[in-house]
């Protein structure tokens, strides 16, 4: 992969708003109410510009559609797309996430390129039943800890992109209400509609 300067990809990504504002670009998405639909939403209206979305089944379907240039652009997490970026078929104009991901330390965040609130954070998360009892759910998140911190898995992380977010179950319920909110938000800002 070409290592550009961390100004190389704001320009560049800067040069991809001016052409959206001039005229309309598409952008890729794992489908309708994806996160990969919810991150390109929030550039677009922080950036301010229009774009049409074009929601495909999955994100390796919608990765093949940027790569060919049948569609402008995608915003993805770091791990699915990884590789294409190292091997040069993917160029990374920034990351979405509030600080930079260590994956790709040469590429910035859309925050740093001047869009306010255009970082959206892809997580995984294990989720339980809502009747599942208290000292079930804290003995599941213990163990899940136990995991994230061997070097093993550390190692495993790393060259993938992924960044563990080690959240109590008070943290990630308060994180999930929050993401809810903001999705609601951004729903009728963007003007989204479901089928």
């Amino acid at each position: 992969m070409r290592r550009s300067r961390p100004s190389d990809s704001i320009l560049v990504l800067a040069e991809l708003v001016a052409k959206a504002k001039a005229g309309s670009l598409t952008f890729a998405s794992a489908g309708v109410g994806s996160a990969t639909h919810w991150a390109a939403e929030r550039l677009r209206l922080s950036a301010g510009f229009q774009a049409v979305h074009v929601p495909f089944r999955g994100g390796p379907e919608a990765l093949t559609e940027i790569m060919t240039g049948r569609v402008d652009f995608m915003c993805i997490g770091v791990s699915s797309s990884l590789g294409f970026i190292r091997e040069g078929t993917l160029l990374a104009l920034g990351v979405c996430t509030p600080k930079r991901t260590p994956a790709l330390p040469d590429v910035p965040t859309t925050l740093e390129a001047g869009f306010a609130d255009s970082d959206y954070v892809f997580w995984n998360g294990m989720l339980v039943p809502a009747k599942t009892p208290r000292a079930i759910v804290e003995r599941l998140h213990q163990e899940a800890q136990k995991v994230l911190a061997l070097p093993a898995v550390k190692e495993k992380f790393a060259p993938q992109g992924i960044d563990p977010m080690p959240l109590t179950p008070a943290e990630f319920d308060a994180l999930i209400k929050k993401e809810i909110d903001i999705n609601v938000a951004l729903v009728k800002a963007a003007g989204i509609k479901f089928n």
